[in-house]
């Protein structure tokens, strides 16, 4: 199953709020407050890379208070 993993950066004071909000976020099987140059980091699994694409474009990178995201597409054998 394509997966990739998103860095995302918010802004401030939005933790509680948004962790829900990014865990119920459809394709979303992981999410977690980091400490870093990042805020958090969300696993994303799909049943096709092209899925997995337009979860990350179209609903994270949308989500409120999100400013910047890095994504690391994971690469399997």
């Amino acid at each position: 199953m394509p997966k990739a993993y998103v860095l995302i950066n918010t802004d401030p004071e939005v933790e509680e709020e948004f962790i829900n909000t990014l865990k119920n976020t459809e394709g979303v099987t992981e999410a977690s407050s980091v400490y870093g140059i990042y805020d958090f980091v969300a696993k994303v699994e799909a049943s096709s890379m092209e899925k997995v694409k337009e979860i990350i474009t179209w609903k994270i990178r949308r989500l409120k208070n999100v400013r910047a995201t890095i994504t690391l597409v994971s690469v399997e054998d």
